[in-house]
């Protein structure tokens, strides 16, 4: 974590940091049940990154009580993108348990985060159906057209 918003989450508002060794007991351990995961990207490249570190305190305190967080290792990133259903980075991804209920990619209006955030806290909301990752992969065999 390079960024000052970002490092400021583990540092002064005390998120965890987790990654797919550890991802699974975060999401098991703890009251409440909900949680967000920030995916940052490289804040480098992904300059909202910045900007959505700045939101994710704001929401843990508009929802006090009823959410959790965490931001995920930038090494882990990858590897856990298809299982939380993250396209676009940044992300912030709401989970209950280890269902995945929701995906805010990139910076939003506040009444957006409030919106989305406050329906897929009702307990009837459905968890996305499971990734099925890709339908259609590329390959390149460095042959060229060979016509």
């Amino acid at each position: 974590m390079t960024s000052t918003p970002i490092a400021a989450l583990t540092i002064r508002h005390g998120l965890a940091e987790v990654d797919s060794r550890n991802i699974d007991a975060f999401l098991a351990a703890g009251e409440p049940p909900h949680a967000l995961l920030f995916f940052t990207g490289d804040p480098t490249v992904r300059l909202e990154a910045a900007d959505v570190a700045v939101v994710l305190p704001e929401l843990l305190a508009a929802f006090r009580g009823r959410l959790r967080a965490a931001v995920i290792a930038r090494g882990s990133e990858d590897a856990l993108k298809l299982r939380f259903h993250v396209a676009v980075l940044p992300s912030l991804v709401l989970v209950r348990g280890s269902e995945t209920l929701g995906v805010l990619a990139r910076i939003r209006t506040w009444p957006d985060y409030v919106a989305r955030v406050s329906a897929w806290l009702d307990p009837a909301t459905p968890a996305m159906t499971p990734a099925a990752g890709p339908r259609v992969a590329f390959t390149f065999s460095g042959q060229g057209s060979q016509a």
